[in-house]
Protein backbone atom coordinates (compact mmCIF):
# COMPACT_ATOMS: atom_id res chain seq x y z
CA UNK A 1 0.00 0.00 0.00
CA UNK A 2 2.86 2.35 0.85
CA UNK A 3 4.46 1.67 -2.55
CA UNK A 4 1.15 2.34 -4.32
CA UNK A 5 0.72 5.57 -2.38
CA UNK A 6 4.23 6.77 -3.27
CA UNK A 7 3.66 5.81 -6.93
CA UNK A 8 0.41 7.78 -6.90
CA UNK A 9 2.15 10.90 -5.53
CA UNK A 10 4.87 10.60 -8.18
CA UNK A 11 2.29 10.30 -10.97
CA UNK A 12 0.33 13.30 -9.63
CA UNK A 13 3.51 15.38 -9.48
CA UNK A 14 4.44 14.49 -13.07
CA UNK A 15 0.93 15.27 -14.35
CA UNK A 16 0.92 18.63 -12.50
CA UNK A 17 4.32 19.53 -13.91
CA UNK A 18 3.21 18.69 -17.47
CA UNK A 19 0.04 20.75 -17.00
CA UNK A 20 2.00 23.76 -15.75
CA UNK A 21 4.38 23.54 -18.70
CA UNK A 22 1.38 23.49 -21.04
CA UNK A 23 -0.13 26.59 -19.42
CA UNK A 24 3.18 28.49 -19.69
CA UNK A 25 3.58 27.43 -23.33
CA UNK A 26 0.04 28.56 -24.23
CA UNK A 27 0.56 31.89 -22.48
CA UNK A 28 3.71 32.54 -24.46
CA UNK A 29 2.01 31.56 -27.71
CA UNK A 30 -0.85 33.93 -26.94
CA UNK A 31 1.71 36.71 -26.66
CA UNK A 32 3.01 35.76 -30.10
CA UNK A 33 6.59 35.16 -28.98
CA UNK A 34 8.03 31.70 -28.95
CA UNK A 35 10.45 30.61 -26.23
CA UNK A 36 13.34 30.76 -28.70
CA UNK A 37 12.28 34.22 -29.90
CA UNK A 38 12.08 35.54 -26.32
CA UNK A 39 15.49 34.24 -25.43
CA UNK A 40 17.04 35.62 -28.60
CA UNK A 41 15.56 39.06 -27.98
CA UNK A 42 16.30 39.12 -24.27
CA UNK A 43 19.97 38.40 -24.74
CA UNK A 44 21.59 41.53 -26.19
CA UNK A 45 25.34 42.08 -26.20
CA UNK A 46 26.43 45.48 -24.94
CA UNK A 47 29.39 47.38 -26.31
CA UNK A 48 31.65 46.02 -23.57
CA UNK A 49 30.66 42.44 -24.35
CA UNK A 50 28.43 41.91 -21.33
CA UNK A 51 24.98 40.50 -21.92
CA UNK A 52 22.01 42.40 -20.53
CA UNK A 53 18.43 41.19 -20.41
CA UNK A 54 15.09 42.00 -18.91
CA UNK A 55 12.03 39.85 -19.09
CA UNK A 56 9.40 42.60 -19.17
CA UNK A 57 6.65 39.96 -19.28
CA UNK A 58 5.45 41.22 -15.91
CA UNK A 59 4.24 44.48 -17.52
CA UNK A 60 0.83 44.98 -19.11
CA UNK A 61 1.86 48.30 -20.65
CA UNK A 62 5.20 49.88 -21.56
CA UNK A 63 5.18 53.69 -21.64
CA UNK A 64 8.02 55.45 -23.43
CA UNK A 65 8.54 58.85 -21.83
CA UNK A 66 7.64 60.27 -18.42
CA UNK A 67 6.67 63.83 -19.27
CA UNK A 68 3.21 65.18 -18.54
CA UNK A 69 1.44 62.66 -20.80
CA UNK A 70 3.57 59.64 -19.87
CA UNK A 71 3.48 60.22 -16.11
CA UNK A 72 -0.26 60.95 -16.04
CA UNK A 73 -0.96 57.89 -18.18
CA UNK A 74 1.21 55.64 -16.00
CA UNK A 75 -0.64 56.71 -12.86
CA UNK A 76 -4.04 56.36 -14.52
CA UNK A 77 -3.47 52.86 -15.90
CA UNK A 78 -1.74 51.64 -12.73
CA UNK A 79 -4.64 52.89 -10.62
CA UNK A 80 -6.88 50.67 -12.75
CA UNK A 81 -4.72 47.66 -11.86
CA UNK A 82 -2.37 47.55 -14.86
CA UNK A 83 1.31 46.75 -14.39
CA UNK A 84 3.15 49.63 -16.03
CA UNK A 85 6.81 49.89 -17.06
CA UNK A 86 7.84 53.50 -17.77
CA UNK A 87 11.14 54.23 -19.54
CA UNK A 88 12.28 57.86 -19.48
CA UNK A 89 15.42 59.21 -21.12
CA UNK A 90 16.24 61.67 -18.32
CA UNK A 91 14.68 61.60 -14.86
CA UNK A 92 16.24 64.87 -13.71
CA UNK A 93 13.96 67.90 -13.50
CA UNK A 94 13.25 69.27 -17.00
CA UNK A 95 13.92 72.94 -17.76
CA UNK A 96 11.61 74.12 -20.54
CA UNK A 97 10.06 77.44 -21.55
CA UNK A 98 6.72 75.95 -22.64
CA UNK A 99 4.22 73.61 -20.98
CA UNK A 100 3.82 76.09 -18.12
CA UNK A 101 0.13 77.00 -18.45
CA UNK A 102 -2.65 74.52 -17.76
CA UNK A 103 -6.05 75.73 -18.91
CA UNK A 104 -9.14 75.22 -16.65
CA UNK A 105 -10.35 72.44 -18.96
CA UNK A 106 -7.05 70.66 -18.39
CA UNK A 107 -7.32 71.16 -14.63
CA UNK A 108 -10.77 69.49 -14.73
CA UNK A 109 -9.16 66.50 -16.47
CA UNK A 110 -6.46 66.51 -13.78
CA UNK A 111 -9.24 66.30 -11.18
CA UNK A 112 -10.91 63.47 -13.08
CA UNK A 113 -7.65 61.50 -13.09
CA UNK A 114 -6.96 62.14 -9.40
CA UNK A 115 -3.80 64.15 -10.11
CA UNK A 116 -4.89 67.58 -8.88
CA UNK A 117 -2.41 67.51 -5.98
CA UNK A 118 0.42 67.66 -8.54
CA UNK A 119 -0.09 71.42 -8.84
CA UNK A 120 0.38 71.80 -5.09
CA UNK A 121 3.71 72.52 -3.35
CA UNK A 122 5.28 73.86 -6.57
CA UNK A 123 4.30 77.53 -6.08
CA UNK A 124 1.76 77.23 -8.91
CA UNK A 125 -0.35 80.31 -9.59
CA UNK A 126 -4.07 80.38 -10.29
CA UNK A 127 -5.05 81.92 -13.62
CA UNK A 128 -8.54 83.38 -14.09
CA UNK A 129 -8.39 84.63 -17.65
CA UNK A 130 -6.51 86.79 -20.11
CA UNK A 131 -5.77 90.46 -20.73
CA UNK A 132 -5.51 91.46 -24.38
CA UNK A 133 -3.48 94.52 -25.44
CA UNK A 134 -3.42 96.30 -28.80
CA UNK A 135 -2.26 99.80 -29.78
CA UNK A 136 -2.51 101.17 -26.24
CA UNK A 137 -5.96 99.68 -25.61
CA UNK A 138 -6.68 96.62 -23.49
CA UNK A 139 -9.53 94.36 -22.46
CA UNK A 140 -9.91 91.63 -19.85
CA UNK A 141 -11.33 88.22 -20.78
CA UNK A 142 -12.34 86.13 -17.76
CA UNK A 143 -12.82 82.37 -17.79
CA UNK A 144 -16.52 81.43 -17.34
CA UNK A 145 -15.98 79.63 -14.02
CA UNK A 146 -19.23 80.56 -12.25
CA UNK A 147 -20.61 77.01 -12.42
CA UNK A 148 -17.49 75.39 -10.98
CA UNK A 149 -15.94 74.96 -7.55
CA UNK A 150 -13.74 77.88 -6.47
CA UNK A 151 -10.61 75.74 -6.85
CA UNK A 152 -11.24 75.32 -10.58
CA UNK A 153 -9.16 77.73 -12.64
CA UNK A 154 -6.12 77.70 -14.84
CA UNK A 155 -2.72 76.97 -13.31
CA UNK A 156 0.70 78.30 -14.28
CA UNK A 157 3.96 76.90 -12.94
CA UNK A 158 7.48 75.79 -13.68
CA UNK A 159 7.09 72.91 -16.12
CA UNK A 160 9.87 70.86 -14.52
CA UNK A 161 8.39 71.08 -11.03
CA UNK A 162 5.03 69.91 -12.32
CA UNK A 163 6.55 66.96 -14.17
CA UNK A 164 8.58 65.88 -11.14
CA UNK A 165 5.41 65.89 -9.01
CA UNK A 166 3.67 63.77 -11.66
CA UNK A 167 6.58 61.32 -11.70
CA UNK A 168 6.57 61.04 -7.92
CA UNK A 169 2.82 60.45 -7.92
CA UNK A 170 2.95 57.70 -10.55
CA UNK A 171 6.01 55.94 -9.12
CA UNK A 172 4.38 55.87 -5.67
CA UNK A 173 2.12 53.07 -6.93
CA UNK A 174 3.61 49.59 -6.44
CA UNK A 175 2.65 48.43 -9.94
CA UNK A 176 4.58 51.24 -11.68
CA UNK A 177 8.23 50.62 -12.53
CA UNK A 178 9.88 53.91 -13.52
CA UNK A 179 13.30 53.48 -15.11
CA UNK A 180 15.82 55.81 -16.74
CA UNK A 181 16.80 54.68 -20.20
CA UNK A 182 16.74 55.67 -23.87
CA UNK A 183 14.43 53.64 -26.09
CA UNK A 184 16.26 53.03 -29.35
CA UNK A 185 13.66 51.01 -31.24
CA UNK A 186 10.33 49.23 -31.12
CA UNK A 187 10.43 45.44 -31.29
CA UNK A 188 8.19 44.26 -34.10
CA UNK A 189 7.22 40.71 -35.01
CA UNK A 190 4.89 39.88 -37.90
CA UNK A 191 3.47 43.39 -37.94
CA UNK A 192 2.87 43.51 -34.17
CA UNK A 193 4.83 45.65 -31.71
CA UNK A 194 5.94 43.35 -28.88
CA UNK A 195 8.00 45.76 -26.80
CA UNK A 196 11.04 48.00 -26.93
CA UNK A 197 14.80 47.88 -27.01
CA UNK A 198 16.47 50.48 -24.82
CA UNK A 199 19.79 51.55 -23.40
CA UNK A 200 20.12 52.13 -19.67
CA UNK A 201 21.93 54.98 -17.95
CA UNK A 202 24.97 52.70 -17.65
CA UNK A 203 24.99 51.94 -21.39
CA UNK A 204 23.59 48.43 -21.10
CA UNK A 205 21.22 47.46 -23.93
CA UNK A 206 18.04 45.73 -22.75
CA UNK A 207 14.69 44.67 -24.09
CA UNK A 208 11.28 44.84 -22.46
CA UNK A 209 8.05 43.19 -23.55
CA UNK A 210 4.38 44.01 -22.95
CA UNK A 211 1.09 43.50 -24.82
CA UNK A 212 0.77 47.27 -25.34
CA UNK A 213 3.48 49.89 -25.88
CA UNK A 214 2.48 53.57 -25.66
CA UNK A 215 4.93 56.10 -27.07
CA UNK A 216 4.88 59.46 -25.24
CA UNK A 217 8.41 60.68 -25.93
CA UNK A 218 7.47 64.27 -26.72
CA UNK A 219 7.87 66.74 -29.56
CA UNK A 220 11.36 65.44 -30.42
CA UNK A 221 10.12 61.83 -30.70
CA UNK A 222 12.44 59.50 -32.59
CA UNK A 223 9.84 56.70 -32.64
CA UNK A 224 6.81 58.44 -34.14
CA UNK A 225 7.79 57.68 -37.75
CA UNK A 226 7.08 54.00 -37.11
CA UNK A 227 3.53 54.76 -35.95
CA UNK A 228 2.33 57.80 -37.89
CA UNK A 229 2.87 60.01 -40.91
CA UNK A 230 4.41 63.12 -39.27
CA UNK A 231 3.97 66.44 -41.04
CA UNK A 232 5.67 68.85 -38.67
CA UNK A 233 5.37 72.56 -39.39
CA UNK A 234 7.50 75.19 -37.60
CA UNK A 235 5.79 78.57 -38.20
CA UNK A 236 7.78 80.46 -35.58
CA UNK A 237 10.05 80.38 -32.53
CA UNK A 238 9.41 81.39 -28.93
CA UNK A 239 12.09 83.47 -27.23
CA UNK A 240 11.79 82.91 -23.49
CA UNK A 241 12.67 85.22 -20.59
CA UNK A 242 11.90 85.18 -16.86
CA UNK A 243 10.94 88.53 -15.33
CA UNK A 244 11.60 88.74 -11.60
CA UNK A 245 9.43 90.69 -9.14
CA UNK A 246 7.32 91.95 -12.02
CA UNK A 247 3.79 93.22 -11.31
CA UNK A 248 1.47 92.46 -14.22
CA UNK A 249 -1.34 94.93 -14.98
CA UNK A 250 -3.89 92.20 -14.21
CA UNK A 251 -2.81 89.81 -11.46
CA UNK A 252 -3.45 86.09 -12.00
CA UNK A 253 -4.09 86.59 -15.70
CA UNK A 254 -2.23 85.72 -18.84
CA UNK A 255 -1.31 88.78 -20.92
CA UNK A 256 -1.33 88.75 -24.73
CA UNK A 257 0.13 91.76 -26.58
CA UNK A 258 -0.86 91.94 -30.25
CA UNK A 259 2.54 93.28 -31.27
CA UNK A 260 4.30 93.65 -34.58
CA UNK A 261 5.26 91.24 -36.10
CA UNK A 262 3.58 88.66 -33.79
CA UNK A 263 2.18 88.17 -30.26
CA UNK A 264 4.03 88.52 -26.96
CA UNK A 265 2.89 86.53 -23.91
CA UNK A 266 3.30 87.19 -20.18
CA UNK A 267 2.02 84.98 -17.35
CA UNK A 268 3.15 84.17 -13.79
CA UNK A 269 5.00 80.89 -13.19
CA UNK A 270 5.64 81.43 -9.46
CA UNK A 271 4.90 84.00 -6.78
CA UNK A 272 7.99 86.02 -7.83
CA UNK A 273 8.50 85.16 -11.52
CA UNK A 274 6.71 86.00 -14.75
CA UNK A 275 7.34 84.10 -17.96
CA UNK A 276 7.68 86.15 -21.13
CA UNK A 277 7.44 84.45 -24.51
CA UNK A 278 8.19 86.56 -27.57
CA UNK A 279 7.00 84.97 -30.81
CA UNK A 280 9.45 85.40 -33.71
CA UNK A 281 7.95 84.23 -37.02
CA UNK A 282 10.02 82.41 -39.61
CA UNK A 283 12.63 79.67 -39.66
CA UNK A 284 15.41 81.52 -37.85
CA UNK A 285 15.84 83.82 -34.88
CA UNK A 286 18.41 86.55 -34.19
CA UNK A 287 21.65 85.23 -32.73
CA UNK A 288 21.92 85.23 -28.96
CA UNK A 289 25.71 84.79 -28.98
CA UNK A 290 26.59 87.99 -30.85
CA UNK A 291 24.03 90.19 -29.08
CA UNK A 292 21.67 90.43 -32.06
CA UNK A 293 18.83 88.92 -30.01
CA UNK A 294 19.24 91.33 -27.09
CA UNK A 295 19.25 94.26 -29.51
CA UNK A 296 16.08 92.94 -31.22
CA UNK A 297 14.28 92.56 -27.88
CA UNK A 298 15.24 96.05 -26.73
CA UNK A 299 14.58 97.95 -29.95
CA UNK A 300 11.65 96.06 -31.52
CA UNK A 301 9.86 94.28 -28.66
CA UNK A 302 10.38 96.45 -25.55
CA UNK A 303 8.61 99.57 -26.95
CA UNK A 304 5.47 97.45 -27.51
CA UNK A 305 5.11 95.97 -24.00
CA UNK A 306 2.85 97.70 -21.43
CA UNK A 307 4.61 100.45 -19.43
CA UNK A 308 4.12 98.53 -16.16
CA UNK A 309 6.27 95.69 -17.50
CA UNK A 310 8.88 97.67 -19.45
CA UNK A 311 11.58 98.00 -16.77
CA UNK A 312 11.33 94.34 -15.71
CA UNK A 313 11.47 93.26 -19.36
CA UNK A 314 14.64 95.26 -20.11
CA UNK A 315 16.24 94.01 -16.86
CA UNK A 316 15.53 90.41 -17.91
CA UNK A 317 17.12 91.04 -21.32
CA UNK A 318 20.19 92.57 -19.66
CA UNK A 319 20.47 89.58 -17.32
CA UNK A 320 21.02 87.50 -20.43
CA UNK A 321 19.20 84.25 -19.65
CA UNK A 322 17.52 84.18 -23.08
CA UNK A 323 16.30 80.88 -24.50
CA UNK A 324 14.61 79.85 -27.73
CA UNK A 325 12.39 76.97 -28.79
CA UNK A 326 10.73 76.17 -32.13
CA UNK A 327 6.94 76.21 -32.14
CA UNK A 328 5.73 73.03 -33.79
CA UNK A 329 2.35 71.97 -35.11
CA UNK A 330 1.54 68.49 -36.33
CA UNK A 331 -1.90 67.02 -37.11
CA UNK A 332 -2.63 63.57 -35.75
CA UNK A 333 -2.07 61.13 -38.63
CA UNK A 334 -1.59 57.71 -37.00
CA UNK A 335 -0.96 54.35 -38.64
CA UNK A 336 -3.05 51.96 -36.51
CA UNK A 337 -0.38 49.49 -35.39
CA UNK A 338 -1.14 46.34 -33.37
CA UNK A 339 0.56 46.49 -29.99
CA UNK A 340 1.40 50.21 -30.02
CA UNK A 341 -0.17 53.64 -29.60
CA UNK A 342 1.02 57.27 -29.76
CA UNK A 343 0.14 59.93 -27.18
CA UNK A 344 1.04 63.50 -26.25
CA UNK A 345 3.30 65.71 -28.37
CA UNK A 346 4.74 62.65 -30.10
CA UNK A 347 1.26 62.20 -31.59
CA UNK A 348 -0.28 65.64 -32.04
CA UNK A 349 0.99 69.24 -31.67
CA UNK A 350 -0.46 72.71 -32.11
CA UNK A 351 0.96 76.23 -31.83
CA UNK A 352 1.54 76.86 -28.09
CA UNK A 353 0.03 80.38 -28.23
CA UNK A 354 -3.16 79.22 -26.46
CA UNK A 355 -1.50 76.85 -23.99
CA UNK A 356 -3.73 73.94 -24.98
CA UNK A 357 -1.19 71.12 -25.26
CA UNK A 358 -1.54 69.67 -21.76
CA UNK A 359 -5.33 69.93 -21.93
CA UNK A 360 -5.36 67.84 -25.12
CA UNK A 361 -2.97 65.26 -23.63
CA UNK A 362 -4.96 64.86 -20.39
CA UNK A 363 -8.24 64.67 -22.32
CA UNK A 364 -6.73 61.93 -24.51
CA UNK A 365 -5.71 59.99 -21.40
CA UNK A 366 -9.27 60.11 -20.06
CA UNK A 367 -10.58 58.77 -23.39
CA UNK A 368 -7.99 55.98 -23.50
CA UNK A 369 -8.58 55.03 -19.86
CA UNK A 370 -12.30 54.66 -20.47
CA UNK A 371 -11.65 52.49 -23.54
CA UNK A 372 -9.21 50.19 -21.75
CA UNK A 373 -11.15 49.81 -18.50
CA UNK A 374 -13.48 47.00 -19.69
CA UNK A 375 -10.49 44.96 -20.96
CA UNK A 376 -8.73 42.51 -18.69
CA UNK A 377 -6.56 40.94 -21.38
CA UNK A 378 -4.52 43.09 -23.77
CA UNK A 379 -2.65 40.25 -25.43
CA UNK A 380 -4.80 40.00 -28.60
CA UNK A 381 -2.98 42.83 -30.36
CA UNK A 382 -4.85 42.87 -33.73
CA UNK A 383 -8.27 42.89 -32.03
CA UNK A 384 -7.16 45.52 -29.52
CA UNK A 385 -5.77 47.68 -32.34
CA UNK A 386 -9.06 47.58 -34.21
CA UNK A 387 -10.96 48.47 -31.05
CA UNK A 388 -8.62 51.36 -30.22
CA UNK A 389 -9.24 52.94 -33.62
CA UNK A 390 -12.26 54.46 -31.87
CA UNK A 391 -9.80 56.44 -29.72
CA UNK A 392 -8.80 58.52 -32.74
CA UNK A 393 -12.45 59.45 -33.33
CA UNK A 394 -13.56 59.92 -29.71
CA UNK A 395 -10.71 62.36 -29.01
CA UNK A 396 -11.48 64.56 -32.00
CA UNK A 397 -14.10 67.03 -30.68
CA UNK A 398 -11.84 68.23 -27.85
CA UNK A 399 -8.47 67.91 -29.58
CA UNK A 400 -9.51 69.36 -32.93
CA UNK A 401 -11.27 72.35 -31.34
CA UNK A 402 -8.17 73.31 -29.35
CA UNK A 403 -5.83 72.58 -32.27
CA UNK A 404 -7.88 74.59 -34.76
CA UNK A 405 -8.29 77.53 -32.40
CA UNK A 406 -4.54 77.65 -31.71
CA UNK A 407 -3.63 77.67 -35.41
CA UNK A 408 -6.34 80.15 -36.40
CA UNK A 409 -5.70 82.59 -33.54
CA UNK A 410 -1.98 82.64 -34.22
CA UNK A 411 -2.54 83.62 -37.86
CA UNK A 412 -5.12 86.26 -36.93
CA UNK A 413 -2.95 87.74 -34.15
CA UNK A 414 0.14 88.12 -36.36
CA UNK A 415 0.62 91.52 -37.98
CA UNK A 416 0.37 91.77 -41.76
CA UNK A 417 0.80 94.52 -44.38
CA UNK A 418 -2.37 93.25 -46.07
CA UNK A 419 -5.30 95.57 -45.30
CA UNK A 420 -7.84 92.73 -45.08
CA UNK A 421 -5.66 90.89 -42.51
CA UNK A 422 -5.28 94.13 -40.54
CA UNK A 423 -9.07 94.51 -40.46
CA UNK A 424 -9.48 90.90 -39.32
CA UNK A 425 -7.00 91.41 -36.49
CA UNK A 426 -8.73 94.62 -35.35
CA UNK A 427 -12.15 92.97 -35.64
CA UNK A 428 -11.00 90.11 -33.42
CA UNK A 429 -9.81 92.53 -30.71
CA UNK A 430 -13.02 94.60 -30.90
CA UNK A 431 -15.26 91.51 -30.96
CA UNK A 432 -13.66 90.14 -27.80
CA UNK A 433 -13.91 93.57 -26.18
CA UNK A 434 -17.72 93.56 -26.59
CA UNK A 435 -18.06 91.31 -23.53
CA UNK A 436 -20.95 88.96 -22.81
CA UNK A 437 -21.28 86.01 -25.15
CA UNK A 438 -18.80 87.62 -27.54
CA UNK A 439 -15.98 87.14 -25.04
CA UNK A 440 -17.19 84.19 -22.92
CA UNK A 441 -17.85 82.07 -26.02
CA UNK A 442 -14.31 82.29 -27.47
CA UNK A 443 -12.62 82.18 -24.03
CA UNK A 444 -14.56 79.04 -23.08
CA UNK A 445 -13.26 77.42 -26.27
CA UNK A 446 -9.69 78.50 -25.54
CA UNK A 447 -9.88 77.30 -21.93
CA UNK A 448 -11.11 73.83 -22.90
CA UNK A 449 -14.36 74.31 -20.96
CA UNK A 450 -16.51 74.19 -24.11
CA UNK A 451 -14.60 72.22 -26.74
CA UNK A 452 -17.24 72.27 -29.48
CA UNK A 453 -15.99 72.52 -33.07
CA UNK A 454 -19.22 74.05 -34.40
CA UNK A 455 -19.13 76.79 -31.76
CA UNK A 456 -15.54 77.56 -32.80
CA UNK A 457 -16.47 77.95 -36.48
CA UNK A 458 -19.50 80.11 -35.66
CA UNK A 459 -17.47 82.51 -33.50
CA UNK A 460 -14.63 82.65 -36.02
CA UNK A 461 -16.91 83.69 -38.86
CA UNK A 462 -18.88 85.98 -36.53
CA UNK A 463 -15.59 87.87 -36.06
CA UNK A 464 -15.14 88.04 -39.84
CA UNK A 465 -18.72 89.25 -40.42
CA UNK A 466 -18.30 91.79 -37.61
CA UNK A 467 -15.18 93.04 -39.38
CA UNK A 468 -17.06 93.39 -42.67
CA UNK A 469 -19.85 95.25 -40.90
CA UNK A 470 -17.35 97.73 -39.47
CA UNK A 471 -16.03 98.32 -42.98
CA UNK A 472 -19.41 98.84 -44.66
CA UNK A 473 -21.06 101.06 -42.03
CA UNK A 474 -22.17 103.75 -42.21
CA UNK A 475 -21.47 104.16 -45.95
CA UNK A 476 -19.94 101.37 -48.07
CA UNK A 477 -17.52 102.21 -50.84
CA UNK A 478 -16.18 99.98 -53.63
CA UNK A 479 -12.79 99.84 -51.89
CA UNK A 480 -14.34 98.87 -48.55
CA UNK A 481 -16.56 96.24 -50.19
CA UNK A 482 -13.48 94.77 -51.86
CA UNK A 483 -11.55 94.68 -48.56
CA UNK A 484 -14.58 93.05 -46.87
CA UNK A 485 -14.72 90.35 -49.53
CA UNK A 486 -11.02 89.69 -49.11
CA UNK A 487 -11.48 89.57 -45.33
CA UNK A 488 -14.06 86.77 -45.64
CA UNK A 489 -11.87 85.00 -48.18
CA UNK A 490 -8.82 85.36 -45.92
CA UNK A 491 -10.73 84.04 -42.90
CA UNK A 492 -11.78 80.99 -44.93
CA UNK A 493 -8.19 80.51 -46.06
CA UNK A 494 -7.06 80.48 -42.42
CA UNK A 495 -9.52 78.08 -40.84
CA UNK A 496 -10.52 75.63 -43.57
CA UNK A 497 -7.03 74.17 -44.20
CA UNK A 498 -6.67 73.54 -40.45
CA UNK A 499 -10.07 71.84 -40.32
CA UNK A 500 -9.17 69.74 -43.36
CA UNK A 501 -5.95 68.60 -41.68
CA UNK A 502 -7.88 67.70 -38.51
CA UNK A 503 -10.52 65.76 -40.49
CA UNK A 504 -13.93 67.28 -41.27
CA UNK A 505 -15.89 64.09 -40.68
CA UNK A 506 -14.17 63.16 -37.42
CA UNK A 507 -14.36 66.74 -36.16
CA UNK A 508 -17.99 67.58 -36.89
CA UNK A 509 -19.70 64.23 -37.51
CA UNK A 510 -17.85 61.63 -35.39
CA UNK A 511 -21.03 59.56 -35.08
CA UNK A 512 -20.79 58.76 -38.80
CA UNK A 513 -17.38 57.10 -38.36
CA UNK A 514 -17.79 53.31 -37.91
CA UNK A 515 -15.02 53.16 -35.29
CA UNK A 516 -17.09 55.47 -33.05
CA UNK A 517 -19.32 52.51 -32.20
CA UNK A 518 -16.64 49.88 -31.60
CA UNK A 519 -17.48 47.77 -28.56
CA UNK A 520 -14.83 46.17 -26.33
CA UNK A 521 -13.69 42.81 -27.73
CA UNK A 522 -15.21 39.80 -26.06
CA UNK A 523 -12.78 37.82 -23.91
CA UNK A 524 -13.30 34.10 -23.60
CA UNK A 525 -13.36 32.82 -20.04
CA UNK A 526 -10.46 30.48 -19.39
CA UNK A 527 -10.71 27.73 -16.81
Amino acid sequence: MADSSELGWILCSVITLVALCGVVSKTRKRKGISVTRTESLNGVLTSNGECGSTDGSHADVIIVGAGVAGSALAYTLAKDGRRVHVIERDLSEPDRIVGELLQPGGYLKLLELGLEDCVEEIDAQQVFGYALFKDGKHTRLSYPLEKFHSDVSGRSFHNGRFIQRMRQKSSSLPNVHLEQGTVTSLLEEKGVIRGVQYKTKDGCELTAFAPLTIVCDGCFSNLRRSLCNPKVDVPSYFVGLVLENCHLPYSNHGHVILADPSPILFYPISSTEVRCLVDVPGQRVPSIANGEMANYLKTVVAPQVPPEIYDSFVAAVDKGNIRTMPNRSMPAAPHPTPGALLMGDAFNMRHPLTGGGMTVALSDIVVLRNLLRPLRDLSDAPTLCKYLESFYTLRKPVASTINTLAGALYKVFCASPDQARKEMRQACFDYLSLGGVFSTGPISLLSGLNPRPLSLVLHFFAVAIYGVGRLLLPFPSPKRIWIGARLISGASGIIFPIIKAEGVRQMFFPETVPAYYRAPPLVEERI
